[in-house]
C-alpha cells in the first residue's frame, strides 16, 4: 500500500468509517467487486452487484475495473476505494501472491476480502475463494471433447492467459484427461496467452490454416478464445473438428446449436459477485467470521475453496443450462452462512 493510505490508517480517517460500518446495520455497508482487469467474463459481476445490494439490503454494492491487467493499478483501486469508505471487498487477483500485501493491509484495517473467480496463493489474508474449480471444469471438457472425437486423435489446448493464477491448473487437468487415454489421444499443442482478442485471432486463425488437417479437436479454457475458435470453425464450414470452449457467449451458444461446436463449459460469474457481495455484507457487518473447520477444499493455491458450480453445455441443454445455474448459485448462497460462517 502507499504511504499516504498508510498515513490514513494511523490517522483513523478509514478506520473511523469502519468502525461505523461495523456497529451499524448491513445496508450501511460498502462493498465493491474488482476482477483483474477488463474481461468479458466479469460482465455478469455488474448486475449481480446490483441484485445483491437490492436482495439483501446493502447500501452499496460496485463494479470497479482497473483500467488494464496490472497489479500495481488494482492495488491503487483498491487503496482509493477504501479510503473512500468501501469496508468489504470481492477480487479477481491481478496476481495470486502479488495481491496478498494489499489484502493483508486491507484485513489490519478490518477491511475483509474474498477471492472470487480466482484464488490468491496461501498463506493469505483473504476469507475464502470462490470460484469455479478450474482444474475440475478443463478436465470434465477434455473429457468431454475426447467423447465427441469417438476416443481417438489429436487435439489442441487453446489456453489463457499465463498472468491469470487459473491458467496452470487448467493446462494441468488438459494433460492429465489426455494422459488416461494411453496415447489414443495425442495433445499436438498447447497455445498459450490467447484470452486477448488481438492474440486469439492471429494465433488461432493461423494454427487452423497451417495445421487444420492435423486437427481432430480442441479445447479452449479461455473465454476470447472459445469464441474466436467458434467463429473460425463455423468460417471454415467443415464440422469435422470438434471444439470445446468455455464460457456462454452468445457466438458459442449459436455455434452449438448450429453443430459447428461440441459443447461449452459453463461457469458462474454472476453466482460468484452475488454470492460474494452476500458474504461480504455479512463479514463487514462484523458479526461473521468463517469457520476453520467448515468443508473447504484445499486446491494447491488455497485451503479455503468453494466451488461455484460448472456444467457442460450441448446440444441437449441449450435452452436450460441457465435455470441449473441459479439454482446453483441460489444453493451455494442459501447454505453459506450456516456452513462456512460462524455468525453472531
Amino acid at each position: 500500500m502507499t504511504n499516504a493510505f498508510v498515513r490514513a490508517l494511523a490517522c483513523g480517517t478509514v478506520l473511523a468509517g469502519i468502525a461505523v460500518a461495523g456497529a451499524a446495520s448491513a445496508s450501511d455497508n460498502k462493498i465493491a467487486l474488482i476482477p483483474g482487469g477488463p474481461h468479458p467474463y466479469f460482465a455478469p459481476w455488474e448486475q449481480a452487484a446490483a441484485d445483491a445490494a437490492k436482495d439483501f439490503g446493502i447500501a452499496t454494492v460496485d463494479f470497479k475495473v482497473p483500467t488494464d491487467w496490472k497489479l500495481a493499478l488494482q492495488t491503487e483501486l483498491l487503496e482509493s476505494l477504501a479510503a473512500q469508505g468501501y469496508n468489504a471487498f470481492g477480487i479477481f487477483p491481478a496476481d495470486p501472491v502479488g495481491i496478498n500485501s494489499t489484502v493483508a493491509e486491507l484485513a489490519s484495517a478490518g477491511i475483509p476480502s474474498a477471492a472470487l473467480a480466482g484464488c490468491t496463493q496461501d498463506p493469505s489474508d483473504v476469507s475464502f475463494c470462490l470460484g469455479t474449480d478450474v482444474y475440475n471444469s478443463a478436465y470434465l471438457g477434455t473429457k468431454a471433447l475426447i467423447e465427441a472425437m469417438g476416443g481417438k486423435g489429436n487435439i489442441v489446448h487453446l489456453a489463457g492467459l499465463l498472468v491469470d493464477p487459473n491458467t496452470t491448473l487448467r493446462v494441468k487437468a488438459v494433460e492429465t484427461a489426455v494422459a488416461e487415454t494411453n496415447g489414443a489421444v495425442t495433445l499436438l499443442q498447447t497455445v498459450a496467452d490467447t484470452d486477448a482478442q488481438e492474440a486469439a485471432d492471429q494465433k488461432i486463425n493461423a494454427l487452423l490454416g497451417a495445421q487444420k488437417d492435423e486437427i481432430d479437436g480442441m479445447i479452449a479454457t479461455g473465454y476470447i478464445p472459445s469464441v474466436v475458435a467458434s467463429k473460425s470453425l463455423r468460417t471454415l464450414g467443415d464440422k469435422r473438428i470438434k471444439f470445446i470452449g468455455i464460457d456462454d457467449d452468445p457466438i458459442v451458444l449459436e455455434a452449438i446449436k448450429d453443430g459447428f461446436v461440441a459443447g461449452t463449459m459453463a461457469q458462474n460469474p454472476y453466482g460468484q459477485g452475488y454470492i460474494g457481495a452476500y458474504v461480504m455484507d455479512l463479514m463487514a457487518s462484523g458479526g461473521c467470521t468463517v469457520k476453520d473447520d467448515a468443508p473447504w477444499v484445499k486446491t494447491p493455491q488455497t485451503a479455503k475453496f468453494i466451488d461455484s458450480g460448472t456444467l457442460v453445455i450441448n446440444q441437449a441443454n441449450l435452452d436450460t443450462y441457465k435455470d441449473d445455474l441459479k439454482k446453483i448459485t441460489a444453493d451455494i448462497q442459501g447454505k453459506f452462512k450456516d456452513t462456512y460462517l460462524n455468525c453472531q
